[in-house]
C-alpha cells in the first residue's frame, strides 16, 4: 500500500450459506443480492417478503398508534371550524423546509386560515423561540403547530400557553427530559420500538397528521398525491432511515416524483439534470439532485424561497424560486469546496495530533455556520475520528459555534453531554449534532473531548469503516445484477445500497478530473474484463499503484446516448 492510500477497515457481511440458498430459491433473488438483504439484519422470509414487497405488511392506524394524534385531529378540526388563524413554525433545513409546506397545503386545502414562521439560521438558531411566539400572538393567531422542531422548546411552549395560544408539537427529535406543555406532541419517539412509524423524520409526522385530519373532514380527494410528493422529497433529503413505514410510502413516492404535481419539484426536476425519462425516481437523484438545492438556501439563504417554491401554484415563479435554490447551492458548493481545502491544509501541517487525540476539533475565523456540517462529514470520511467544526459567531470573537459528526462507534451527543457545563447550547443524536459556546473555554472543551475520546475509542478505531456486501467479479457487475439493485429500493440511511468488493485489480489508466476533486479510473480483474470507475472526493488516492482491491457501488454512466457499468469506488487497498 502505497503512503497516500488512506488505512481503512473493512467489514465483511458474512451470512449463513443455507440462509442465502434459502432466500435465493423462495424470493427468487441471485445468490449476490440474497448475501445483501441478510447482511440488512433480515433472517427469515417472512421479514424479507415484506423487505421487497412493503405493501404486504399490514399497517396499524396511525391514530392507534399515536397517543395525541385523535386530540390533535380534534383541536385542528375545531379551529378550523371557528375561522381562527393557524401558525406553523418550522425549521431552515429540507425537513423542516417540505413539512412546512406540506401542511400549508394540507391546511389551505381544508379552508384553514394559515401562515408560517422559520427561524433564522444565523441570527435565531434551530427551533421555536419567544419572538416568534410574541409575534404570533400580536398577529392574532389561536393555534401554534411547531414542526421538525419544538419537542425540547419548554421555555416557548410554556410563554406560548401563558398567552392563551394552543400548541401541537409535531417533531422527531429525541426527547427532553421535561416535554413542553403542549396541547399535543407527535413524536415517533414516544413510540414504542416495534412501531413501523417509528423512523418517521419530520416530514413523515406532518404527513400523517395532513392526510388523517383531511381523511376525518372527508376532503382527502385531491390532497394525498401533493402531499406524500413532498413527504418522499424531504424524507430522503433529511436522511431518515429508509426502514419501515418510510420503505413503503417511499417506494409509492418516488414513483410518483418522476412526473409530479407539484410545480415546483418540476421546476427543481429541470434545472437539477434529473433524467426525465425515468419511470421512477431514485433516492440518489433526491439525496444528490434535489435535496441538496432545497438545503442550501436553508444554509445560505432565505427559507422563504423554498416554501414559496413548494406551495405556488404559478409555473413562472416555480421557476424562478428553482433557479434560485440552483445558483445558491452552486455557492454552497464553492464554500463547501473552499473550507474543505482549507481545513485539510491546515491538517497536514501536522499541528494537530489527531491520531493522538482521536478526534479533530477546527476553529476558522471566516468559515460560514451554514455548510461547516457538511464539510466535518467530508472531514471524517477522510481521517476517520469524529470531527468538531467551529466558527466564530461574532465579530468580537468571545462565542464559537459548530458542527459536529461522529463515527460508528462515537456518540457526537453523548460528547457534547460530557462537555455540558462547559457549552451554552447544544443538541443533535449519535451520528451528529450542534454547539456553542464562549471562546474563554475552548481549551477547556479539548482537554474534555480528548478525554471522553480516550475512553470510547481505541486507535483500531481511527481508521475509517467500510462495510462490504459480497465479492463479486466484474462480469458479475452487470446490467441485471443493476437491474435487480435498483428492483429493491429504496436504497439509503439504515439501509445502505451494496458494496461489493474484487481483489487483485490492475490499474489500466488513472487521472483526475478537470476540478482536480475526483479521480477517474480504468480497472481491470484477473479475468480480464474491464470498467470505468470513479472516486468521489477522493484526489488524495492519486497516484494509485498498479495492483489494488477495490471496494465499490454500481452505477451506470449515460454519454452521449450510450449507456455503460460504472463503479463507484469508496474504498481502495
Amino acid at each position: 500500500m502505497t503512503s497516500n492510500l488512506p488505512e481503512q477497515r473493512w467489514r465483511f457481511g458474512q451470512p449463513n450459506p443455507q440462509l442465502v440458498e434459502l432466500f435465493s430459491q423462495s424470493l427468487g433473488l441471485s445468490r449476490i443480492m440474497a448475501e445483501v438483504i441478510i447482511n440488512r439484519g433480515l433472517h427469515c422470509t417472512e421479514d424479507a417478503e415484506i423487505y421487497i414487497n412493503p405493501e404486504a405488511q399490514t399497517l396499524p392506524s396511525p391514530v392507534t398508534e399515536f397517543p395525541d394524534l385523535a386530540k390533535c385531529l380534534d383541536l385542528l378540526t375545531e379551529t378550523i371550524a371557528h375561522g381562527s388563524k393557524i401558525a406553523i413554525c418550522g425549521d431552515y433545513d429540507a425537513d423542516g423546509m417540505t413539512s412546512t409546506a406540506l401542511l400549508i397545503r394540507a391546511l389551505r386545502h381544508l379552508g384553514a386560515k394559515v401562515d408560517y414562521a422559520i427561524p433564522s439560521r444565523m441570527q435565531d438558531g434551530y427551533g421555536i423561540n419567544n419572538r416568534i411566539v410574541k409575534e404570533f400572538k400580536e398577529e392574532g393567531v389561536s393555534l401554534i403547530l411547531t414542526v421538525d422542531n419544538g419537542i425540547s422548546a419548554y421555555e416557548p411552549i410554556a410563554l406560548a400557553k401563558e398567552l392563551g395560544l394552543k400548541v401541537i408539537i409535531t417533531d422527531h427529535h429525541d426527547l427532553p427530559s421535561k416535554l413542553p406543555p403542549a396541547d399535543g406532541i407527535l413524536n415517533p419517539k414516544l413510540l414504542p420500538p416495534s412501531s413501523p412509524y417509528k423512523g418517521l423524520a419530520g416530514v413523515g409526522v406532518a404527513y400523517v397528521l395532513g392526510v388523517t385530519l383531511a381523511q376525518k373532514q372527508g376532503q382527502l380527494e385531491g390532497l394525498t398525491r401533493q402531499l406524500l410528493e413532498l413527504y418522499t422529497l424531504g424524507t430522503i433529503a433529511d436522511l431518515a432511515p429508509l426502514t419501515g413505514v418510510n420503505r413503503r410510502w417511499l417506494k409509492r413516492g418516488l414513483k410518483l416524483l418522476a412526473d409530479p404535481q407539484i410545480l415546483g419539484i418540476q421546476a427543481l426536476i429541470k434545472v437539477g439534470g434529473v433524467d426525465k425519462k425515468k419511470k421512477t425516481l431514485s433516492s440518489d437523484d433526491i439525496g444528490f439532485k434535489l435535496g441538496p438545492r432545497i438545503n442550501a438556501i436553508g444554509r445560505i439563504s432565505d427559507p422563504q424561497i423554498v416554501i414559496e417554491l413548494l406551495t405556488t401554484e404559478d409555473e413562472s415563479i416555480a421557476l424562478q424560486r428553482a433557479s434560485e435554490c440552483h445558483s445558491v447551492n452552486q455557492k454552497r458548493q464553492e464554500l463547501c469546496n473552499q473550507i474543505t481545502k482549507d481545513a485539510i491544509a491546515f491538517i497536514e501541517e501536522g499541528k494537530i495530533d489527531y491520531k493522538g487525540d482521536r478526534f479533530l476539533l477546527l476553529l476558522g475565523e471566516h468559515w460560514h455556520h451554514g455548510v461547516i456540517g457538511i464539510v466535518a462529514s467530508r472531514l471524517v470520511e477522510r481521517y476517520g475520528v469524529p470531527v468538531f467544526i467551529a466558527t466564530y459567531e461574532d465579530e468580537e470573537k468571545k462565542h464559537i459555534r459548530g458542527s459536529a459528526r461522529g463515527t460508528e462507534e462515537y456518540n457526537i451527543f453523548k460528547a457534547l453531554q460530557y462537555c455540558d457545563n462547559l457549552l451554552l447550547k447544544y443538541g443533535g443524536h449519535k451520528a451528529a449534532g450542534g454547539f456553542g459556546f464562549e471562546t474563554k473555554n475552548l481549551d477547556l472543551i479539548k482537554d474534555r473531548l480528548r478525554e471522553f475520546s480516550h475512553q470510547l475509542l481505541s486507535l483500531e478505531h481511527l481508521k475509517p469503516l467500510l462495510k462490504v456486501d459480497s465479492q463479486i467479479s466484474f462480469y458479475d457487475a452487470d446490467f441485471d445484477l443493476i437491474k435487480e439493485i435498483e428492483s429493491l429500493y429504496p436504497w439509503g440511511i439504515e439501509n445502505d445500497p451494496p458494496i461489493f468488493w474484487t481483489p487483485d485489480i490492475t490499474v489500466i489508466s488513472q487521472k483526475l478530473t478537470k476540478t482536480g476533486e475526483h479521480l477517474q479510473l480504468t480497472l481491470q480483474d484477473e479475468s480480464g474484463a474491464k470498467l470505468k470507475c470513479i472516486a468521489w472526493q477522493k484526489s488524495h488516492y492519486y497516484p494509485l499503484p498498479p495492483n489494488i482491491d477495490v471496494a465499490y457501488k454500481l452505477s451506470i454512466n449515460e454519454w452521449r446516448g450510450e449507456k455503460t457499468v460504472q463503479l463507484d469506488i469508496q474504498g481502495i487497498k
